[in-house]
């Protein structure tokens, strides 16, 4: 369990982050297309993993569209932007806001990824979706990078975690 805050109040997730060197968890998520989706799908290439409560807020959207604007320059990585929208909303919001190079994936049918990632929020107003955090996982799928943002209305640190998809 972590403590972080929500407009400086303290709330927690559920359970732990997995850490650097560690396998990443497999997921089952859902893709715009209503399809399942697996961390097997996007075997072999680097991850930047975007987790945001929801793409309908300010912050969130940001994010995303920054992370979108530098999947453009790193070709040789996959990113994901995960929320807990449903895919339609996710479909709408990537249209109007030209993220198209980021696959979008919800939690619509499984909260298991935000429990075996250390994500899920157990308490406060937000209780039951994603906090906002990063991971960036290797070729093979071991976690390089991890940021749970300490306070859910701030921005990640970009840069720290686009560094780990240079190397």
């Amino acid at each position: 369990m972590s403590q972080i805050t929500f407009k400086g109040n303290p709330i927690h997730t559920r359970e732990s982050l997995p850490q650097v060197g560690m396998k990443a968890p497999d997921f089952r998520l859902v893709g715009q297309d209503l399809s399942d989706q697996t961390l097997k799908n996007f075997r072999g290439k680097k991850k930047l993993l975007s987790i945001v409560p929801s793409l309908d807020t300010s912050v969130c959207s940001i994010m995303t569209k920054r992370f979108n604007d530098e999947a453009s320059k790193l070709k040789s990585a996959i990113f994901l932007v995960i929320s807990c929208d449903l895919p339609f909303a996710q479909k709408r919001f990537c249209s109007a806001e030209h993220t198209d190079r980021m696959a979008t994936l919800s939690v619509m049918r499984d909260r298991r990824f935000a429990e075996d990632y250390g994500v899920l929020i157990a308490d406060g107003p937000l209780e039951g979706i994603c906090a906002r955090a990063v991971f960036v996982l290797d070729e093979q799928d071991q976690i390089v990078y991890v940021e749970l943002v300490p306070e859910v209305t701030q921005e990640p640190k970009y840069e720290q975690a686009l560094a780990h998809l240079r190397e």
